[in-house]
């Protein structure tokens, strides 16, 4: 079966089998089926499945990874497919496996076993007290920005002393360091770890426990990750030090799109590989299976710029295809009609809505897109409003939380009064304060009530299957009631929450208390891609960020500006070198997120924060040779003729 699906160059990194191995994979040229291949091929031949550990930066990266392999076991490899499932390769996101480490030895990690996970809210909120705790006004010092410098620590592998000890002799870093010292304490006190302690704290445990570190390395013999390019230095470490025996270490990235450095991402990961681990192979995908020639041939003109990259051309055995469409508009107004005029155009012609992609450098374009696409009543997704982030679902998992947990003050604060039940803010200020004995018998009576129900609810989520015990929680709540007399706001909510109740099903065969914490973990680590529902034929609306590891049949690239795209720093005379490089690596992406037709549209004046510029066109139009593209004036497609 390989040699039918796979070139030479994929082959060569599918038989590979001892060492490092470096895959530098273009867009579009079969990574995902190479790492599947690849792990066909180690269990054929003679390595035990569970000795393969596959990461990935997203859940649903992992899920079609987890499907892949699977479905190549079942038809190539039977016999391995039906063994348990503990017996199969471990395929997951980092956060998930840090997830996975830090459950099995809590105790050595100083953590309860049953630890809960902050999402990005959640942090907030608490480094907004933490703020307060250490004698700061969270005006001043505004939790976002806290947040960021204490998750780019982090992710730098840095914990508070570190920072600390660097910082003692500037104001900003002692300030930062006192408010992190207050959020540890909150973090401590909820049970909980946030985001970036799943990884710092995974690696911390393997650098300082010689058995956990000894265990993981004898288990997992043959180790690849994904999207390489996009490791901070926690993630490299932990890698490192799980490999660090065999060096069975088999990687796969692109550093032409690298766009997360702002995230911790070092392209020198990827860069000083070969450095790393000497005797690696490295092998070169150039093939591309998703675009046309037109389209890689004009990406391959805007990365070839770059000086800090690993030389590659990208080509496809289709030659030739749709030329790219170049629109300029007056205004962001008659851009976005003209975005939605061509994406109505298209699906007239047969193009399947879902195949069609409206991508934008910053999340303040969409409103003008949205209102457009509206207009023209054509059905839509603005992607990044996370399911698990909507404020019904954070409600209904908190019941969950403060059910289970009747210590976790974080939960029980957020569902005190949801739906109203009398409990307002001093009420619960003093029952968290352990003075609910000053409260009037009538308000008493109130939160003894609530915590009856959360006890309900517990023997519920202990005894009924997960999707039962949310419908109890849904209804003895008040929350059913209360959002069927909201309208039609409260009916979405309403079918949002029962979407979670359907989401809860694929935990039928889990015990309880399994089901439930695989629910909480799951909907923690989720990310924005894990919104993009396939069954729902709309055309999707996204940062360009967003749309990484993505592709449609249609794509367009809004906002092509200079100040825009590529976006400037405000009050910036200039970029730097390295984000003017990130900045070209973005468009790249952009481009090759598309398999048959590009459209990029800008716009000659445009209102940013609330004042009208006028607007060059971006330089990326420029550097792309004229036989490639034509411009438009109207909507116009030949795509399907």
């Amino acid at each position: 079966m390989e040699k039918e699906v796979l070139n030479p160059r994929q082959r060569e990194a599918v038989e590979h089998r001892e060492g490092p191995l470096l895959i530098i994979a273009g867009a579009g040229a079969g990574k995902t089926r190479v790492i599947a291949h690849r792990i066909l091929h180690l269990i054929q031949s003679g390595v035990l499945p569970e000795s393969i550990l596959a990461i990935t930066f997203t859940n649903k990266a992992a899920g079609e990874m987890r499907n892949r392999v699977s479905g190549l076991l079942r038809t190539d490899f039977p016999s391995a497919y039906h063994r348990a499932p503990s017996a199969s390769p471990f395929i997951s996101t980092f956060h998930s496996l840090g997830v996975s480490i830090l459950r099995e030895h809590a105790a050595l990690a100083g953590l309860p076993r049953r630890f809960v996970i902050f999402d990005r809210d959640e942090s907030k909120r608490a480094v907004k007290k933490a703020t307060e705790a250490a004698g700061f006004d969270p005006k001043n010092f505004e939790p976002g920005k806290i947040c960021a410098v204490i998750s780019r620590e982090k992710g730098e592998g840095r914990t508070r002393t570190d920072y600390g000890a660097a910082g003692q002799n500037e104001y900003f870093p002692r300030v930062v360091s006192a408010i992190w010292n207050e959020y540890e304490k909150v973090l401590r006190e909820e049970k909980a770890l946030d985001f970036d302690d799943l990884l710092l704290t995974t690696m911390l445990l393997l650098q300082k426990e010689d058995t956990v570190r000894t265990h993981y390395q004898r288990w997992w013999r043959y180790l690849h990750i994904d999207e390489y390019q996009d490791t901070n230095r926690v993630q490299y470490e932990i890698a490192r030090l799980l490999a660090a025996v065999h060096k069975n270490i088999a990687v796969v990235g692109d550093i032409d799109q690298n766009i997360y450095t702002w995230r911790g991402a070092s392209i020198k990961h990827l860069l000083h590989f070969e450095r790393d681990w000497p005797n690696a192979k490295t092998i070169l995908l150039e093939e591309n299976y998703r675009s046309t020639q037109n389209i890689l041939s004009a990406a391959n003109e805007i990365i070839k710029k770059n000086r800090h990259r690993l030389e590659k051309n990208l080509f496809t055995r289709a030659e030739g295809g749709e030329k790219i469409a170049v629109y300029g508009a007056y205004d962001e107004a008659s851009e976005a009609e003209w975005i939605a005029d061509s994406a109505r155009a298209l699906i007239a012609e047969g193009v399947s809505a879902r195949e069609i992609a409206v991508l934008f450098r910053a999340n303040f374009q969409s409103r003008a897109l949205e209102e457009a696409f509206l207009n023209a009543d054509i059905p839509y997704q603005v992607v990044g409003v996370r399911f698990f982030e909507r404020a019904e679902v954070k409600n209904m998992l908190a019941f969950v939380r403060a059910a289970l947990d009747p210590a976790d003050a974080t939960s029980f604060a957020r569902i005190a009064n949801v739906p109203s039940r009398g409990i307002g803010k001093v009420t619960l200020l003093k029952v968290l304060a352990g003075r609910e004995a000053e409260l009037s018998p009538a308000l008493q009576a109130k939160v003894v009530g609530l915590r009856a129900l959360l006890a309900r609810a517990k023997e519920k989520l202990e005894t009924l299957s997960l999707s039962d015990a949310l419908i109890f929680i849904l209804k003895e709540s008040g929350l059913e009631r209360a959002l069927k007399e909201g309208g039609d706001e409260g009916e979405e909510r309403l079918l949002n929450i029962l979407e979670l109740v359907s989401f809860a099903r694929r935990y039928a065969g889990m015990v309880q208390r399994e089901a439930v914490e695989k629910l909480l973990d799951d909907a923690a680590l989720a990310s924005d891609q894990d919104e993009i529902k396939e069954e729902q034929n709309r055309v999707r609306l996204m940062t360009v960020h967003a749309a990484k590891g993505l592709e449609f049949d249609c794509v367009f690239i809004t906002g092509l500006e200079q100040g825009l795209f590529p976006h400037e720093r405000l009050f910036a005379e200039r970029a730097t070198s390295e984000e003017a490089e990130e900045e070209r690596r973005l468009f790249y992406v952009a481009l090759t997120r598309a398999r048959k037709k590009v459209y990029l549209s800008y716009a000659g004046m445009r209102s940013v924060f609330g004042s009208r510029q006028v607007s060059a066109p971006s330089e990326f139009i420029f550097d792309i040779p004229e036989h490639l593209y034509e411009t438009q004036e109207t909507p116009r497609t030949t795509f399907f003729a």
